[in-house]
């Protein structure tokens, strides 16, 4: 948790964005894999914990602004409970921990909503995404599940993504935390990674390096050795000589902030001379971007010049043609480069991505393009000094897709597919880190991770010797 100040200064700064109701906060249960028992790791909703702290199921908690009280509804553990899953600080001792002075039982939040709705109040509540949450929301609101849709408020909504998007100094070393814990997790799969084993073999090791570090997964293992399926959670591969490893992962920091890198590097010690020219052009464009991040520029500029370095790379090599500039526009380089530059990173791996991607990252201001590749980008808007972005670019040679397009002649005055498919069997590269934006431009987060490619092959010898 952080100090007792923090979380008073967020929610005041929350009550002065709302002028007037109640303000609902739900927490999360835990959920059953195959049976009530059996349960998925617990994980609080992330905004639950940012403006209260408390990392306990069957949680809910009110901003009462009319009445001007903060109410937080959760019941003291029984000895039942404590029997099996051990004693913890009252809830009562947890809120004054976080500057709340009023708990009361959980089933008493039914009836405080229900009294505030009776009177006319407004009630304000930010979209449930877990079921339990829906059904509940649903019956204390007198409503269907749809109907929840007409109590999510949308200046409750603005007003958290406007606090939770500038990255607070205390929240910048959770990060870095996950970060170190992060690189952890990379440099074990770089070290152990060769010829003959599998890659739940790679991701094991991965795994125990999240837990080593205090806290777990912030999202689940992305490690393959085909790198052009982009969310790739299949871990029964071999691994073959001639291969990559692309591995893109990180850790959950003990108060839940995210770690988001990814690295792609050779099963053998070395990577082939075709791999190396695909690889440069990809860390040429992540490492122009991170460079180019700043205050004031708008993301989806970031996107564009990562895609612009990628066509103007694989023009050099042949597998592009014509005029760059009209390539661009049109929206050719989705062949290669089928998904966005980057997105929020916070508590959220995708931060905020609950409350309304196009909310967290297009706001009013920006539309949400139509085109192949630019649709699946998270982040358009305007950067600002305490943002945390990922930058990702990435080349990836889908069979499937080329195939479709090729078949459709698609964008035949920009792409030569006699030349692309010569490389469908060679799997996709991304590169990414984490960056912090500041008033003079941006600072990767973290400890460094290697991503040079002397540096990964040195790395990949070095595991060579200690395998």
């Amino acid at each position: 948790m952080f100090s007792k100040s923090t979380y008073i200064a967020r929610r005041k700064a929350l009550c002065e964005k709302v002028n007037s109701g109640l303000l609902v906060f739900m927490g999360n249960d835990y959920v059953g894999m195959n049976y009530r028992d059996n349960t998925y790791r617990f994980r609080q909703d992330s905004s639950f914990l940012y403006f209260f702290g408390i990392d306990q199921e069957n949680m809910c908690a009110v901003i009462d602004l009319d009445e001007h009280k903060e109410v937080v509804f959760g019941d003291e553990l029984s000895v039942e409970y404590i029997v099996w899953m051990g004693a913890q600080k009252s809830i009562k001792d947890k809120a004054e921990e976080i500057g709340v002075t009023d708990t009361r039982p959980r089933k008493e939040a039914d009836d405080y909503i229900a009294k505030a709705m009776k009177a006319g109040r407004k009630i304000h509540v930010l979209p449930p995404y877990r079921d339990a949450n829906k059904i509940y929301l649903s019956g204390v609101l007198g409503t269907t599940i749809a109907g929840i849709e007409e109590y999510v408020s949308a200046s409750f909504v603005d007003a958290v993504i406007q606090i939770r998007s500038i990255k607070e100094e205390a929240e910048i070393v959770q990060m870095e935390e996950a970060l170190a814990t992060t690189k952890n997790m990379h440099m074990a799969a770089m070290l152990h990674a060769r010829p003959g084993i599998r890659e739940y073999d790679l991701t094991a090791k991965v795994h125990a390096e999240a837990l080593a570090g205090g806290g777990d997964l912030a999202y689940p293992i992305i490690l393959t050795v085909h790198g052009q399926t982009l969310h790739n959670h299949y871990h029964g591969n071999l691994l073959e000589e001639g291969q990559m490893v692309l591995g893109d992962f990180g850790a959950e920091s003990s108060t839940h902030y995210a770690g988001d890198i990814t690295r792609t590097f050779p099963v053998g010690e070395r990577f082939t001379d075709r791999q190396k020219e695909i690889y440069k052009i990809v860390l040429r464009a992540e490492k122009e971007t991170i460079e180019a991040l700043r205050p004031g520029v708008a993301y989806v500029d970031m996107h564009l010049l990562s895609a612009r370095i990628i066509l103007e790379g694989l023009k050099e090599l042949g597998l592009v043609k014509g005029d760059v500039d009209a390539a661009l526009e049109a929206g050719a380089y989705g062949l290669f480069f089928p998904h966005g530059v980057g997105h929020m990173i916070g508590m959220d791996v995708h931060d905020m991505e609950d409350l309304g991607e196009n909310r967290v990252g297009y706001g009013d201001d920006f539309e949400r393009s139509t085109l192949f590749g630019l649709r699946s980008l998270r982040l358009a808007k305007v950067l600002e000094v305490g943002n945390v972005v990922t930058v990702e670019p990435g080349i990836y040679f889908i069979p499937e897709l080329i195939a479709q397009w090729k078949s459709e002649a698609k964008f035949e005055d920009y792409i030569v597919y006699d030349e692309v498919e010569k490389y469908t069997d060679f799997s996709g590269i991304r590169i990414e880190d984490d960056c912090l934006i500041t008033a003079e431009g941006s600072r990767v987060l973290g400890p460094y991770i290697p991503k040079e490619i002397e540096e990964i092959e040195e790395i990949r010898a070095r595991g060579a010797k200690i395998l």
